[in-house]
C-alpha cells in the first residue's frame, strides 16, 4: 500500500520515468543487431560465364526448310568423346597479411596464364577479410591449389566441385552443324529465287539462322573456356572466426573467449548509444524535472508555513 500511495503522491515523476523508458525502448528496438562472424560473409561469386545465353531455335515454316529437331542426330554410343569438365574450388585460408597474400594469389594466377575475376577487401582496421576469385588453366589447377595452401597459416576449409558439360557441349555443336546446313539450303534457294517477295523472305531466314548460329557459338565458346580455365574462390582473413567454415570441435575455449569479447564490446557499444539518446533527450526531461523539483519544494514550504 505504501508503494501505491507513493505512486499517487508522485504522479509527475512516474509519468516522466515512463516517458524516458518509452524513448529508450524505442531506441533499442530500432537498433540493428551485430551479425555473427559467419553471417557477415557473403561470398560473392561473379557472373563470368556466358552459359545463360538464349538457346537457338530455327523458325523455318516457310519454304519447307528442315527443322533442327529432325536433322539432329546424337553421336554414336561407341564414339569416343573427350570429356569436358568445369571445375570450381573454394578455399578458406587463415593468413597473417590479407592484402599481401591477395596480391600473391592474383600474381600467381596471372603467371600461370590465368586471370583475376574479382577481388574485394573488407574491414582493414579490424579483422581484415578478403574474397578473391581467379581463373587458372585446369591443367595447372593442382599446382595452383598447392601454392595457395602454402600461403596460409591454416587451411580451415577446402572443396573442389566438378561438372561434366560434355553432353551440353556436344548438343550445341550438333545444333550448330544443323543450322549451318539449313543456312546452306536457304542460300541455294536464294540463288534460284526470282520473285522479290521470295528473295526478301529467304534473306530474312538466312539472317535469322546466322543469328542463332552466332548465339550457339558463343555458348560453345563459353563452355569450352570454363572447362579449360577452372574458377578458384579464396577467402582470406587474419581471424579464423571470419572465415566461412564449420568448426571441427564443439568446444574450443579460445573461440568462446573471442566470442565473449565481441559480445561484451557489442553490449558496451549498445549502452553507449543508449546514453547518447538519453543525453540528446535531456533537453526535454531535464527542464521538466527541474520544474517539478521547484514546484514540489514550494509546495512543501507552503504547507510548512500553514502548519
Amino acid at each position: 500500500m505504501s508503494y501505491i500511495n507513493w505512486v499517487k503522491t508522485h504522479k509527475f515523476i512516474v509519468a516522466l520515468v515512463l516517458i524516458i523508458a518509452f524513448l529508450l525502448l524505442k531506441q533499442s528496438t530500432s537498433q540493428v543487431g551485430f551479425p555473427s562472424a559467419r553471417s557477415r560473409i557473403q561470398p560473392a561469386y561473379p557472373p563470368d560465364s556466358l552459359n545463360e545465353l538464349p538457346s537457338a531455335e530455327i523458325n523455318s515454316q516457310e519454304l519447307g526448310a528442315p527443322s533442327v529437331s529432325k536433322d539432329y542426330a546424337p553421336p554414336p554410343a561407341d564414339e569416343k568423346v573427350d570429356r569436358l569438365v568445369e571445375k570450381n574450388s573454394n578455399l578458406s585460408l587463415l593468413v597473417e597479411d590479407v592484402r599481401g597474400t591477395g596480391e600473391k594469389i592474383i600474381s600467381h594466377a596471372e603467371n600461370e596464364d590465368g586471370y583475376m575475376v574479382s577481388a574485394s577487401y573488407n574491414r582493414p582496421d579490424q579483422s581484415p577479410f578478403a574474397t578473391i576469385t581467379v581463373r587458372v588453366p585446369t591443367a595447372k589447377l593442382d599446382g595452383t591449389l598447392s601454392f595457395f595452401r602454402s600461403l596460409a597459416i591454416k587451411v580451415t576449409s577446402e572443396n573442389l566441385i566438378g561438372r561434366d558439360v560434355t553432353e551440353e557441349f556436344t548438343d550445341i555443336e550438333a545444333r550448330i552443324a544443323t543450322l549451318e546446313k539449313t543456312k546452306a539450303k536457304f542460300e541455294e534457294i536464294l540463288e534460284k529465287a526470282t520473285q522479290v517477295q521470295d528473295i526478301l523472305t529467304v534473306q530474312r531466314e538466312i539472317i535469322n539462322t546466322q543469328r542463332q548460329i552466332d548465339s550457339l557459338k558463343g555458348q560453345s565458346k563459353a563452355i569450352e573456356q570454363n572447362a579449360n580455365l577452372s574458377k578458384v574462390t579464396i577467402y582470406l582473413s587474419t581471424d579464423e572466426l571470419a572465415l566461412p567454415y564449420t568448426p571441427d570441435k564443439t568446444f574450443r575455449p579460445n573461440v568462446v573467449f573471442k566470442q565473449a569479447v565481441r559480445s561484451m564490446l557489442g553490449t558496451l557499444r549498445s549502452g553507449a548509444n543508449t546514453l547518447i539518446w538519453v543525453g540528446v533527450y535531456s533537453v526535454i526531461w531535464v527542464p521538466l524535472l527541474v520544474i517539478f523539483y521547484i514546484y514540489k519544494k514550494r509546495k512543501n514550504r507552503k504547507s510548512n508555513i500553514e502548519s
